[in-house]
């Protein structure tokens, strides 16, 4: 057997990468089964800080609440961002598209502080002169839709453009009608995008400390903002307890969101040679 030099490096400096990102992850879900006080001496394998965790009311009211953040988060977001690919795609040329591409991109190359700062000074105004919206979960949720649609964007936009325009004129070649077209041809191509965009900013939106910091009000406190404070005073062994429930629901939708993304490319596969098989003998027999 010949010694492959290139393919043995490019082995182990992958592995590398993965240890380097993957590791510190390992180790956290590691520590909270960790019986001891200290964060840095193993004292045992324990659950004493699961169930700490379960008399954390604070802690536990962040979590949900950064959940029912994140969820509308990823919904308003993959929704506005996949109306903004759609303009940027089908339509080249409109007033004010150039405005309008460095305000959906703006949001990616600016500060989070900036962002923030603006959004504070803008919701002040606002509940000044209508008396609405008080901070907290809303305004939250608007900074963290305004960061989020950029990210959605981007990524529905790539398989837009990826996308064959002859698919949809046929559509309509056959009669239907746009929203049709839509419906049936346009979202079912593009769903594993818009799936991996609602995936990537629903973990930004959990994860969010500086936009939080700023929209946020009395009662409606994140848990990256919690376990931030409480790591400002010392680490405590129950924020790793958080940290490994947060990674195994990211986990799990990620590992459901993957399923479902190859099923669907499977069966749209399957559709596809059927398509080609009833055409083809469509055509033989036109022939015959």
């Amino acid at each position: 057997m010949k010694f492959n030099a290139g393919r043995v490096t490019s082995r182990v400096w992958m592995g590398a990468v993965f240890a380097f990102l993957y590791l510190p992850i390992l180790t956290l879900v590691v520590l909270s089964f960790n019986g001891s006080p200290m964060v840095t001496s193993w004292g045992g394998w324990s659950l004493r800080w699961y169930e700490a965790l379960a008399r954390d009311v604070e802690l536990i009211a962040g979590f949900k609440l950064s959940l029912e953040i994140a969820f509308l988060t990823a919904c308003a977001s993959v929704l506005l961002g996949t109306l903004a690919a759609l303009a940027l795609t089908r339509f080249k040329r409109f007033a004010g598209r150039t405005f309008f591409v460095g305000m959906v991109n703006s949001p990616l190359v600016m500060p989070e502080v900036i962002i923030g700062l603006s959004l504070l000074l803008m919701l002040v105004s606002v509940q000044r002169a209508f008396g609405f919206p008080d901070r907290g979960l809303m305004t939250i949720w608007f900074g963290h839709t305004l960061l989020g649609m950029a990210y959605a964007t981007v990524v529905v936009q790539s398989r837009l453009q990826e996308m064959s325009p002859q698919l949809e004129e046929t559509a309509q070649d056959l009669g239907c009608r746009p929203w049709q077209v839509f419906f049936l041809v346009t979202l079912p191509l593009i769903s594993q995008a818009i799936g991996s965009a609602w995936l990537l900013t629903f973990t930004l939106s959990l994860d969010d400390v500086v936009l939080s910091a700023f929209l946020s009000g009395p009662g409606s406190t994140t848990m990256p903002i919690i376990i931030f404070s409480r790591a400002r005073l010392g680490l405590s062994p129950s924020v790793n307890t958080v940290a490994t429930l947060t990674v195994a629901v990211v986990s799990v939708g990620v590992v459901l969101a993957s399923l479902w993304m190859s099923r669907a490319q499977r069966r749209r596969a399957q559709e596809m040679s059927a398509a080609f098989r009833s055409a083809g003998t469509l055509a033989v027999a036109a022939v015959r």
